[in-house]
């Protein structure tokens, strides 16, 4: 693997594609949704349960709304802001404001299905801009269960990894990397990349995909 001189003659990396846009938009809209639907909750004081039954939806369905980890349609928002006494619209406030401040706190990540996953392997996104302003993805990774085969990744740009815990070997390419934390490591994400091996447990480490214009 050849290796190159930061910003000498370095072609400009893939920007996201469609789909990748179409992604953060959902992701995105599904935040507000959430912080506006709690923040009406309780100002009514309302329980989930209370507000699920009133608005004739399951505890369930109204839970993983709520916490960002499920999309909605317009009916059942019609649903919610019937029960909640307020305008459809008002699910929607601050989203053009909140696309510039994307706030995660601690532990509230929102969980992604990442392809090919296994059991015991936790994806939290961090935050996703949306459109032409999707410069970065960053991820938080927990894998606590060891696996014998690690699928492989591959995507635009470029990516950083900082390990915060536990130790594993990860490849990138040909080579393969001891991990520990306060490691990190950056990679051009278009070469095959993924966890070999996990030598303690839980491994955890953040993840930051890169994208758009070189960075001088």
């Amino acid at each position: 693997m050849a290796v190159r001189i930061a910003g000498v003659n370095e072609p400009e990396p893939p920007r996201p594609s469609t789909q990748d846009e179409a992604d953060a938009l959902e992701s995105a809209l599904m935040q507000v949704i959430a912080q506006r639907l709690r923040e009406y909750r309780l100002q009514v004081g309302r329980t989930v349960t209370q507000l699920a039954a009133d608005a004739g939806m399951s505890k369930g369905m109204v839970s993983k709304i709520e916490n960002g980890q499920a999309a909605t349609s317009l009916p059942t928002l019609a649903r919610l802001a019937a029960a909640l006494g307020i305008p459809i619209t008002a699910f929607f406030r601050g989203l053009d404001e909140e696309r510039d401040v994307f706030l995660v706190k601690a532990g509230q990540g929102m969980d992604i299905a990442h392809r090919n996953a296994r059991v015991g392997h936790r994806y939290q996104l961090l935050g996703s801009m949306r459109g032409p302003q999707k410069r970065m993805e960053p991820t938080l990774v927990t894998l606590m269960e060891r696996t014998e085969v690690f699928a492989l990744y591959q995507h635009p740009g470029t990516e950083f990894l900082f390990m915060l815990a536990g130790r594993m070997e990860y490849g990138v390419g040909a080579g393969v990397h001891l991990l520990e934390p306060g490691d990190s490591l950056q990679f051009e994400g278009e070469v095959p990349h993924g966890p070999k091996s996990l030598l303690t447990l839980p491994a955890q480490f953040l993840a930051v995909k890169a994208y758009g214009g070189i960075v001088t």
